[in-house]
């Protein structure tokens, strides 16, 4: 501990570095969620499409069977990527708020610079669109790709 650097304010820096590290670790949990999950439905697909390249006369059943499932997992995948989201935002306004007590603020500062024109990669877009947002349209896609699947399916 440097005599320029208070007790309370170190404390608060060993506070600060455990709830980065906690919030990194959340992070890496969401990216090994997501990969399951693209495996999964993946997998699924190709089963599917296996089944009924090489099953001309297969029963209707078999294709819902595996539609049913891959919606299942979408919706699963869905929801816990919105759990995620709210356990990111809950932990980054816990590291928002210890940085105001740090002489520095580089998460602050790293949403001030990408919500903020500077951000700005070639002047495309005004705002950052956050990974939240982009990462859920992936289970909204195979959801849909399994309804499609479903419907196709009853209608043999």
């Amino acid at each position: 501990m440097s005599a320029s650097f208070p007790a309370d304010a170190q404390h608060n820096l060993e506070i600060y570095k455990l709830a980065v590290e906690m919030a990194d670790r959340t992070s890496a949990r969401r990216a090994t969620a997501n990969s399951y999950f693209l495996t999964a439905q993946t997998a699924l697909l190709s089963v599917g499409g296996l089944v009924g390249a090489y099953s001309p006369t297969g029963k209707w059943w078999t294709g819902a069977t595996i539609a049913l499932a891959g919606l299942a997992l979408s919706i699963a995948w869905w929801l816990l990527l919105g759990s995620y989201r709210r356990l990111s935002s809950a932990k980054f306004k816990v590291i928002n708020s210890i940085e105001c007590s740090l002489p520095t603020r580089p998460f602050s500062m790293e949403w001030e610079i990408l919500d903020s024109a500077d951000g700005e990669q070639s002047g495309r877009r005004k705002k950052h669109l956050r990974l939240g947002v982009t990462e859920r349209l992936v289970p909204g896609v195979y959801g849909a790709l399994f309804i499609v699947i479903l419907v196709a399916t009853r209608s043999q």
